[in-house]
């Protein structure tokens, strides 16, 4: 049994290792902005994006375990790895990056995807389900509370306050420069480093905070600001319970944000990037939700 498990580990790295291979790349043109991706598989959409700091190879195992029947697009946002990376902090305002994921959507010949988003990708999936409902047909976050949510533990809850001194951070001035790519990538598995420092140097540590800069709540913090429209789409939701960045408690009263089906998987023992952290677990309930 021990020994049958090794092995399956062993094949599941190594179809990880050659997915950079085995996927078809492309571009899509977004207002004269380029915006990468890779595809695997046939099938109904799934579209896949990232956050910080990742890029599309973040989603390589639920690439892997859907491709069966679906075709599974990563993206790398605007600022990382192959993608564009437009000078000015104006040029990574949300409107923005929602308009990237929907030129994707159009340029792969389809009118609304399954969509599936982490961290700042999960942001942007909620953006898109909420201001062009028409172009989301399901919706999967992991690891990022509903924004009004989130909000409102920016302003009433001391934790958050406390653990989102990162963000803060990062909306300085000159905060890029404290960046590098092998530091970052020190946030991925051992195993995976030497490609995301890769990626990483192919990335610009500027614009990766220009997200944090144009859209990230600034103090005095509002609950009330900016307040999204409810999401029609059905919403699967993922949050390991170990991330110290999104504090649980934001996600309590999303359904009352949702006008349909919501189901919420915590994670205990899973952090940040929940869909590394239990793999496995992630995505065999996305197939199983998507199948229903």
């Amino acid at each position: 049994m021990r020994r049958a498990m090794l092995v399956g580990l062993c094949a599941t790295a190594g179809l990880a290792a050659d997915l950079d291979q085995k996927a078809e790349h492309g571009y899509a043109e977004s207002n004269g902005v380029k915006i990468h991706y890779a595809s695997l598989g046939r099938g109904p959409l799934v579209l896949m994006i990232h956050g910080f700091p990742d890029y599309w190879y973040s989603w390589r195992h639920q690439m892997e375990g859907l491709a069966d029947s679906f075709q599974v697009v990563a993206i790398d946002q605007r600022g990382y790895n192959l993608s564009d990376k437009p000078k000015g902090v104006e040029n990574y305002d949300m409107a923005l990056l929602v308009s990237d994921v929907a030129a994707v959507i159009k340029h792969l010949g389809k009118d609304k995807a399954i969509i599936v988003g982490h961290d700042w990708g999960g942001a942007v999936a909620w953006s898109l389900a909420a201001f062009q409902p028409q172009m989301v047909e399901k919706l999967i976050i992991v690891n990022l509370p509903h924004l009004n949510g989130l909000r409102r533990e920016l302003a009433n809850n001391a934790d958050q306050q406390k653990n989102s001194q990162y963000a803060r951070n990062f909306q300085q001035e000159g905060a890029h420069l404290k960046l590098t790519a092998e530091g970052l990538a020190r946030l991925a598995p051992e195993s995976e480093r030497e490609k995301y420092t890769e990626a990483f140097k192919r990335s610009d540590f500027e614009a990766m905070l220009n997200y944090y800069k144009r859209n990230y709540p600034r103090e005095p913090y509002q609950s009330a600001a900016g307040t999204l429209p409810n999401i029609k789409a059905p919403v699967l939701m993922f949050h390991g319970l170990k991330d110290t960045a999104l504090l649980p408690g934001a996600l309590n009263d999303t359904w009352k944000w949702v006008d349909a089906p919501l189901m919420l998987v915590t994670l205990p023992n899973a952090g940040h990037w929940s869909h590394w952290d239990a793999a496995g677990t992630v995505t065999a309930t996305m197939k199983w939700w998507l199948a229903k």
